[in-house]
């Protein structure tokens, strides 16, 4: 199937916040939230679908944020994908502890906990049926780990980046802050541009849109919406060309 057309993928990059798995916690990692989130992927997996997943930091570490408290922007970010290592390996236990066979891929070098990000080797390991968890982001600071996703979903050729957030969709504003803000069921990525949408930054926008990779914006709390996106159901807000 082409990457414009909806329906069942055959390769997908599954994209989770990190502030998505702290659930109702104020910091850190909800091991019931991370299981939650483990069983959908399997039940993506089993299905036959070839996955890779890239996951933020933000439940633990954001370099745009207090937490950065005035610290070098370069710093802080590699404090964030640090971040994004612990969450990765998080949910590589839970996988691994439903039979779904994972590996951990690391844009930062650390042989002792995973293996370093090489895209020969992870198509193979997604052909193998392997989860494939993309870890650090991009390896470099002042890149976000959107960026990260739409990267390594254009590195494996992937038919559809899902990425899973807080929120049903994307609307027209903050719907936290605003009760009659409007859900879109489907964006162009120019809309995305000229609306200046808050569904990934710049860079990773303009990335899908040069590989016209699309893009599902869904709630990772409502159930069965991992593999609903993944089967091409309408879930929230699809995003393409």
């Amino acid at each position: 199937m082409s990457a414009t057309e909806k329906g069942t993928f055959t390769r997908i990059l599954l994209k989770l916040s990190g502030e998505a798995l702290k659930g109702s916690t104020p910091y850190g990692i909800d091991p019931e939230i991370v299981k939650t989130v483990a069983g959908d992927i399997a039940q993506v997996q089993k299905a036959g679908v070839e996955l890779g997943v890239v996951i933020g930091g933000g439940n633990i570490f954001r370099g745009l944020s207090d937490n950065a408290q005035g610290m070098d922007r370069s710093s802080a970010d590699h404090i964030g994908m640090l971040a994004t290592v612990m969450n990765s390996l998080a949910l590589q236990d839970s996988l691994e502890k439903l039979g779904v066979p994972t590996r951990v891929q690391s844009a930062i070098p650390m042989h002792q906990i995973a293996e370093p990000y090489i895209r020969r080797r992870a198509i193979r390991h997604l052909e193998k049926k392997r989860v494939v968890i993309f870890a650090a982001g991009t390896g470099n600071p002042f890149f976000s780990t959107d960026t990260a996703a739409a990267l390594r979903a254009s590195e494996i050729n992937a038919d559809l980046i899902m990425k899973a957030t807080k929120v049903d969709g994307v609307y027209d504003k903050d719907p936290k802050k605003y009760p009659d803000a409007v859900r879109f069921d489907t964006l162009t990525y120019q809309e995305v541009l000229d609306r200046k949408l808050a569904v990934m930054d710049l860079t990773a926008i303009t990335l899908c849109m040069d590989n016209n990779l699309p893009i599902t914006v869904f709630d990772i709390h409502e159930p069965g919406n991992i593999i609903n996106a993944a089967r091409g159901a309408q879930t929230g807000t699809f995003i393409r060309g």
